[in-house]
């Protein structure tokens, strides 16, 4: 009997030794580290952020677990006294995320149980833009299709809730500064923040617009000399010695500055990397060298936006203002009262990706991009922002249907809903990752909101959603 004892040895130990090169093998690619970080921030923006107080296990099947079989093993707890989420692992690997002020949920912070958690309030009763009033719908304006209207706003809805489906969360149309409908999911309480993901993108380039205008930056000027003495971050001192010194402030809005990177989302890609393991996003960027020379090439990169971003946290005399700025330059003038802008661990915001704000107040960006920068009257955002953002970031391919941080949808040669004949020409929209979608029509003075948690991108398909609006909608 004792072979048996051996051979039961033998497996035990073989055993081990497997559990052990797993374990090996996950840490080498982070993907521990990744996942914890990835469920810790989820979390607290959802919890303090969004303002959703669910118990943190419904959470975590909404927002977390669909998106990757890793997070499986993820076990998490919300402190409420520290404003704060910790997220474990297998209950090994532990990642913190915490709340600060003007910062929303950073990862790896020491907590601030000073901050202030957004709460959403009851919609104010006055019409939109003022209020968060839509149009009642027997008072649709003349033109209006108002049976096809709703159709096309309640099939947005079909499988809210299921992260398996669609899952919207939050529709708003606008037509000439007035809104026609605006809706939240069941489990989404009115006014409370909803995520873009790479909706983001647009905003914190319409932050960066408005900087450059009030420093007086020229955007064709090198990067490397884009900094005001003594705010140029260490990463600088390393494009100047090679063919990285010839990227422009215009090559990173555009996204044609030639840095050897990935828009990886798999748990080991580039992306879940920058998100999750980097506490200074843009200095990891930064360090990839070129693979193709400024201006010649375009490539989607959520990295770019996040070095875009430090460029504009350098024209900024303490950190505190730069923190401030998205609110006091843009949300509170147009009534912003639901939007943060975020932060990673070093301090600058993540401009690719985390910008929260609710369905009405994704509708006011919108709207107010599309008045190329106007509201009520004043010029929040400097004239030329649209025509900037519409302009191709290249000649011919796919950086044909992208502007300055914006998708040109219509666009007929590369825009992504070329195909589609009730999109119009001139559509330029805001994206996100998982169906998030904020559409302007100039040639139809109209916005189209669409925020959701589209785990299945296949489920959503933003370009005939915005046709189906377009559709319920006068020509003029």
């Amino acid at each position: 009997m004792k072979w048996i004892g051996r051979i039961l040895a033998l497996l035990l130990f073989g055993v081990f030794l497997l559990l052990v090169l797993v374990f090996t093998v996950l840490f080498w690619f982070n993907i521990p580290q990744n996942a914890a970080g990835m469920a810790a921030k989820t979390l607290c923006s959802a919890y303090f952020v969004a303002g959703r107080t669910e118990p943190v296990d419904a959470l975590l099947a909404q927002d977390v677990v669909p998106a990757s079989p890793a997070l499986k093993a993820i076990s998490a707890s919300i402190d409420t006294q520290s404003k704060s989420v910790t997220a474990k692992f297998l209950g090994v690997m532990s990642r913190r995320a915490a709340l600060l002020d003007n910062r929303g949920c950073v990862l790896d912070a020491e907590p601030q149980p000073g901050a202030t958690p957004y709460a959403p309030k009851p919609l104010r009763p006055e019409p939109w833009p003022a209020g968060d009033a839509a149009v009642a719908l027997g008072d649709l304006p003349d033109g209006v299709d108002a049976t096809r209207l709703k159709a096309a706003v309640d099939a947005a809805f079909v499988g809210a809730g299921d992260p398996e489906a669609a899952n919207a969360r939050g529709v708003a149309v606008v037509q000439n500064g007035r809104l026609l409908a605006a809706k939240e999911a069941d489990s989404i309480p009115p006014s409370t923040a909803l995520h873009g993901w790479s909706a983001t993108k647009t905003v914190a380039a319409m932050l960066f617009y408005k900087k450059a205008a009030e420093v007086g930056l020229d955007i064709s000027m090198p990067v490397v000399d884009a900094f005001p003495p003594g705010r140029e971050p260490s990463w600088v001192a390393d494009w100047r010695k090679d063919q990285r010194k010839d990227i422009t402030v215009a090559d990173l809005l555009y996204m044609r500055d030639g840095l050897k990177n990935d828009e990886g989302y798999d748990p080991m890609g580039s992306v879940v990397q920058m998100l999750y393991g980097e506490p200074d996003m843009a200095g990891w960027a930064a360090e990839h060298p070129s693979a193709h020379p400024a201006g010649t090439s375009w490539q989607y990169l959520s990295a770019t936006a996040n070095i875009l971003a430090e460029v504009t946290r350098g024209h900024f005399a303490t950190d505190e203002e730069y923190w401030e700025y998205s609110k006091t330059a843009l949300f509170d003038p147009i009534g912003i009262t639901s939007g943060t802008l975020e932060t990673d661990t070093s301090g600058t915001w993540v401009g690719s990706s985390y910008q929260w704000a609710s369905v009405r107040d994704w509708a006011r960006l919108g709207q107010l991009m599309l008045d190329d920068g106007v509201w009520g009257g004043t010029q929040v955002v400097p004239p030329g922002w649209l025509k900037t953002a519409s302009t191709p970031a290249m000649p011919q391919g796919p950086g044909h249907g992208y502007g300055a941080q914006s998708w040109l949808l219509g666009d007929p040669v590369a825009g992504e809903c070329k195909a589609y004949p009730g999109v119009p020409a001139d559509t330029i929209a805001m994206e996100g990752h998982w169906g998030q979608l904020v559409a302007m029509v100039p040639s139809r003075r109209a916005v189209v909101v669409r925020l959701g948690w589209t785990f299945n991108k296949g489920r959503f398909d933003g370009c005939q959603f915005v046709s189906d609006v377009l559709a319920a909608l006068p020509q003029k």
